[in-house]
């Protein structure tokens, strides 16, 4: 294959790892239709807020731990060899979390599926970096990204008519024939690659990033649960976690192999599109954590209605994701990427106008300006951070890129969950005066249980609808916050329009 011109067959490799890719986007858009069905004592597990905060976040923490190593063996070992073990690692976890008996064996079983997921992803973006040349990457990695804002388009609306139709398992059951088409499709389509001089595994590393991380969030969702930052049960695991990831730097940088280089953070491109992509997820899946219990609670739609709602978010990335390419060539990645960061800001601080009678155009239009911003940050911002590195380290940069935006995610959905609990018990706390002294504390741990206990009584169920918009006002302006320091990341550092092409082959990222 001549780096130049792309491998002969490479549109059709771009469209099984499309595919291939659409299991993973597909499960984490449909559980957050599912989480309310989840939570039901009767119909579901009868998960906490905090359970289905780590129904998320077991998933991402182990995607993102093992990220590196995987794209690490990916390209020692053969990329098309690990997206196919993956595959088979997320179709055996998927069918595990459909049959869960209760919320640790579903957060357990999500864990294993983020296994999967870790060796799926680089090796979809390593495979696209070698088969296509320079001059279509940026396009390709658009169609990638349209691909995903599919997935994101179908997910809500297929989890809904899944979860009014069957039983809450069946939204984890539609991976599995997913998973055998992609390894038929894997098997027959897909060339193998590797890196000539790979690097070498790094345990240490992987083990401290996923015991600082686990030990950070688990500090910040207790914080939330306990509406307290003092205690002991927040403070020392949060503190433990920082030390830890600190001891992961300082290895980072000692050593010649590292999981995660943070040397790379020295190049400006590389650094301002990753802080960039960090702030835009942290900020987007904390926001789809509170919408989720707005639409099926607070307004009252059916889960199949909910998921039909998130449709224009999920479309106008699939419009504009192929598109955005273009407008960062023509505009500069400084002045487009600073533009669509001021547009997610202002839909996030938008979240906090909504209501118990807002208007269903109003949602969609909120909804669709997010996903259409959202569409012009990630693909150019994905696009830099592969160029930024050597093609044959494909498989580490995209690595790189996906670690940053799950544990950002995982982070998003911690922090601003607990801000979300934190506000939501001290609102609620007056109207379960008349509860038992036992129950209280249960019932005001979220709007789920709180509407478990009120069975249809409107003198708990109105402040607790109140209370849960107030929580979700306060949650959606710090998110807004969050992302408007993204703005200022992406305004000062991020480059303006390339002076020069980024020549992959080199040794060295070009500057630019």
């Amino acid at each position: 294959m001549e780096p130049q011109t792309g491998h002969p067959r490479r549109w059709a490799i771009l469209g099984v790892l499309v595919f291939s890719l659409l299991a993973v986007v597909l499960d984490n858009t449909i559980l957050n239709v599912a989480m309310k069905t989840i939570a039901d004592p009767v119909h579901g597990l009868g998960a906490t807020q905090s359970e289905l905060e780590w129904a998320i976040n077991s998933y991402t923490l182990v995607f993102a731990g093992l990220l590196f190593t995987f794209g690490v063996i990916g390209d020692r070992t053969g990329r098309k060899r690990m997206l196919f073990i993956g595959m088979l690692l997320f179709g055996l976890a998927s069918l595990a979390s459909a049959y869960s008996q209760d919320p640790m064996q579903l957060i357990m079983a999500r864990a294993a599926m983020g296994i999967g997921g870790a060796a799926i992803m680089p090796a979809t973006l390593a495979i696209i970096s070698n088969v296509f040349p320079p001059q279509e990457r940026g396009k390709a990695i658009g169609i990638w990204a349209g691909g995903v804002g599919l997935a994101v388009a179908i997910g809500p609306i297929t989890g809904g008519f899944l979860i009014e139709h069957f039983w809450w398992g069946s939204v984890f059951l539609i991976n599995v024939p997913i998973v055998l088409i992609s390894m038929v499709l894997i098997g027959t389509v897909v060339p193998e690659s590797r890196d000539p001089r790979p690097s070498r595994l790094d345990p240490v590393g992987v083990v401290l990033s996923i015991i600082g991380l686990v030990a950070v969030v688990y500090g910040i969702i207790r914080m939330g649960e306990l509406a307290t930052v003092a205690s002991a049960e927040v403070l020392i695991p949060t503190v433990f976690g920082v030390l830890v990831l600190a001891a992961f730097v300082w290895w980072e940088r000692r050593i010649d192999h590292p999981a995660f280089d943070v040397r790379n953070f020295s190049n400006v491109r590389f650094s301002s599109a990753i802080g960039m992509m960090g702030i835009t997820f942290f900020a987007m899946m904390g926001g789809m954590f509170f919408l989720t219990f707005y639409i099926q609670i607070v307004k009252g739609y059916s889960p199949i209605v909910a998921g039909a709602l998130m449709i224009p978010f999920a479309a106008a990335q699939l419009i504009f994701a192929p598109l955005s390419q273009r407008v960062n060539q023509r505009f500069g990645a400084k002045a487009a990427s600073t533009a669509s960061m001021l547009v997610v800001t202002a839909a996030l601080a938008g979240y906090a106008l909504f209501d118990r009678n807002t208007p269903i155009w109003l949602m969609e239009a909120v909804f669709f300006i997010q996903g259409a911003a959202m569409a012009n940050i990630m693909p150019p911002a994905t696009t830099a951070i592969m160029e930024a590195l050597p093609r044959e380290k494909a498989g580490v940069g995209s690595a790189m890129s996906n670690t940053v935006r799950q544990v950002a995610g995982a982070l998003g959905v911690a922090v601003l969950g607990s801000v979300l609990s934190s506000s939501y018990r001290g609102e609620i706390a007056p109207a379960l005066t008349a509860l038992p002294e036992g129950m209280r504390h249960a019932a005001g741990e979220s709007i789920m249980a709180t509407v478990g206990v009120a069975q249809g009584n409107p003198a708990i169920l109105n402040p607790a609808f109140d209370a849960f918009i107030d929580g979700m006002h306060t949650t959606a302006l710090v998110s807004a916050v969050i992302a408007l320091v993204g703005v200022v990341v992406v305004a000062i550092w991020m480059p303006g329009k390339a002076r020069a092409v980024v020549n992959v082959e080199e040794k060295e990222p070009a500057v630019v």
